[in-house]
């Protein structure tokens, strides 16, 4: 992706107040000097950007040969149940800057991207019994179907790890590869590879992030507050490389 369209993901992760900085409590009981939070995406308007963002990202990624096409774009439950459906809304929509042809579909005579028309697939955490039943809700999967995964931010890869399973006991599905929001680039708690790496090695499918938190931070540091103070200080710059020298992948 471009150097503006990293500049433009942070000034969205920090207008939406996903991206904040300071001294924060991880769940692996690291104190970060950043924190991601997909809470924030809490509005319409707010969701509707970032699936715009997914939607170049996997564009991007098509592009260059490293994605495939797919069916249907699946977020494990809860959070990944808002990045699916908006994902799929934008891969789908016409004449804008996303998406291929796919299915025959074109974008006609407007001169805009062909849309593309997938589907959205996200779990239950218990089965339903009762009316259309099932594990799943959305678009249902089969045999020979391409599933895209999406999710927020990786820490250890325990979502994916369970997800997969599960995909695979409802069908024979192919997944073609998981798109994050951020890649935090930290080597796990039990190697000095990442997360996003081991996962990768685990399952054989790429692993892909909207940014990485190295350009995002790189993009930070030229930004300013409301107040006109840089978002990135001195003092705080070296928070940040202290932690990526020690935590870093």
């Amino acid at each position: 992706m471009t150097q503006n369209f990293t500049r433009d993901f942070t000034a969205f992760l920090l207008e939406s107040e996903a991206l904040k900085f300071g001294s924060f409590t991880l769940k692996s009981g690291r104190q970060s000097p950043y924190f991601i939070n997909a809470g924030s995406f809490n509005t319409g308007s707010r969701v509707a950007r970032l699936g715009s963002f997914y939607a170049q990202a996997i564009r991007s990624a098509q592009e260059r040969g490293i994605l495939g096409e797919f069916d249907t774009v699946f977020g494990p439950a809860y959070k990944g149940i808002p990045l699916a459906v908006t994902t799929a809304m934008a891969l789908s929509e016409a004449g804008g800057e996303h998406g291929g042809e796919r299915g025959g579909e074109s974008g006609g005579e407007s001169g805009g991207a062909a849309r593309a028309e997938v589907g959205y697939t996200f779990d239950r955490k218990e089965v339903k019994d009762h009316g259309d039943g099932g594990m799943f809700v959305g678009t249902q999967l089969t045999d020979g179907m391409k599933v895209l995964l999406v999710d927020d931010v990786m820490t250890a890869g325990t979502a994916v790890r369970e997800v997969v399973p599960k995909l695979q006991a409802a069908a024979n599905v192919e997944i073609v590869g998981l798109v994050l929001s951020v890649d935090r680039m930290e080597k796990t708690k039990d190697s000095d590879m990442s997360a996003v790496a081991a996962v990768q090695e685990e399952f054989g499918f790429p692993v892909l992030a909207i940014a990485n938190i190295h350009d995002i931070i790189d993009a930070a540091r030229g930004m300013r507050d409301e107040d006109g103070q840089l978002l990135i200080d001195a003092s705080r710059d070296e928070h940040i490389r202290e932690y990526f020298e020690k935590y870093g992948a």
